[in-house]
């Protein structure tokens, strides 16, 4: 009796796994590289949230990070000549806090400022408004008995814009931000050299990246100065009403690349056509626009140099997603946090 030949499952799943072992190693790199994309877009978001979420601590820290830093070639330099270290962290923070509370104390009477002509502000904007009032005249005849829109009151407006101190002290977990960055800065001040000595194969590379973001922020507050001086002269002959003002706003602003100039430019619009009106109220912002382009394209490269330069669209998404992650501190931050990593991977010798 002739007996059929059966097929072996087993056998046919052992060829079907060899077929696939043994697939082109094009499609295989494929899938692979498919693989570690979408692990490291799970692994951006991952982090991103993480960042959004724990807001409340990292940011602090980071800022301390940051002006430590900057702060640091002082201290050391100051320990060489045998000032003992824990007085120079104390005084360190001191310094830092007095500058940041003293830059808010100039910064209350502008926004008292702003508060004051608001009403002038919104008149004016109502009355550009009303020029292109042609344009929305369909939509009144096709609901004619609809009530006029609601007017806004100006002086109340005004008066529910908290000020500066006021800002601060209703934000929420400010004790505890504030206390997160006093620590941070002292410890990081005090005890940076223990930190990098821990990792004895990069603590040359920190260093070197300590001395690129603090040299880096040292030039950059130098020419920042510059155009904050040259902002009120120019405002001030042009006629433009608190030159001072403008100029502290144009130095202070400066450090968030590409936005702060934008909101100058927009803020100096504005005062043209409250106070000027016509053609002459575009001079203020085509007067600032032309100081900020020889400051950019002229001044900052020749004191910055070329060994911090950054590809200026990797400049401007780091500052808009630190924007978009911490606010104003995420903006801060992210450019010398972008240095750091930029001298940390280079060359040694770069």
């Amino acid at each position: 009796m002739r007996h059929r030949k059966l097929c072996d499952p087993f056998q046919h799943g052992t060829k079907v796994k060899d077929s696939v072992r043994h697939d082109d190693p094009a499609t295989v790199v494929t899938q692979g590289t498919l693989v570690t994309a979408c692990l490291c877009i799970l692994a951006g978001v991952a982090l991103v949230s993480a960042l959004v979420l724990a807001k409340a601590i990292l940011a602090p820290i980071a800022l301390a990070l940051v002006l430590g830093i900057v702060v640091s070639p002082v201290v050391e330099f100051l320990v060489k000549k045998g000032a003992p270290r824990i007085l120079l962290s104390v005084a360190m923070v001191w310094i830092i806090l007095g500058a940041i509370f003293g830059l808010l104390l100039l910064v209350e009477p502008a926004f008292s400022m702003v508060k004051r002509i608001l009403p002038d502000i919104m008149d004016t904007v109502r009355m550009y408004l009303a020029s292109f009032s042609d344009v929305f005249a369909g939509l009144e005849e096709v609901n004619p008995d609809s009530e006029d829109p609601a007017v806004i009151d100006e002086t109340t407006l005004a008066d529910q814009i908290p000020s500066v101190s006021q800002a601060i002290w209703l934000a929420p977990n400010f004790g505890a931000q504030f206390l997160i960055f006093v620590g941070t800065l002292f410890f990081f001040v005090l005890t940076r050299n223990e930190l990098y000595a821990a990792l004895p194969q990069r603590a040359e590379t920190l260093l070197r990246a300590d001395r690129a973001v603090s040299s880096y922020f040292a030039a950059v507050s130098l020419v920042n100065t510059g155009l904050g001086v040259a902002t009120g002269v120019v405002m001030a002959l042009i006629g433009v009403e608190y030159p001072i003002f403008w100029g502290l706003a144009a130095a202070v602003l400066n450090f968030f690349l590409y936005l702060g100039p934008i909101c100058i430019i927009g803020g100096l619009l504005i005062a043209g056509l409250v106070q000027f009106g016509g053609a002459y109220a575009f001079l203020p912002p085509l007067a600032f626009f032309a100081l900020n382009s020889i400051e950019a394209q002229f001044v900052t490269p020749l004191i910055v140099g070329q060994h911090v330069r950054v590809n200026p669209l990797f400049v401007f998404l780091s500052i808009i997603t630190g924007l978009w992650i911490w606010g104003p501190v995420g903006a801060i931050v992210a450019l010398p946090f972008v240095i750091w990593i930029k001298r940390i991977v280079a060359p040694s010798g770069s």
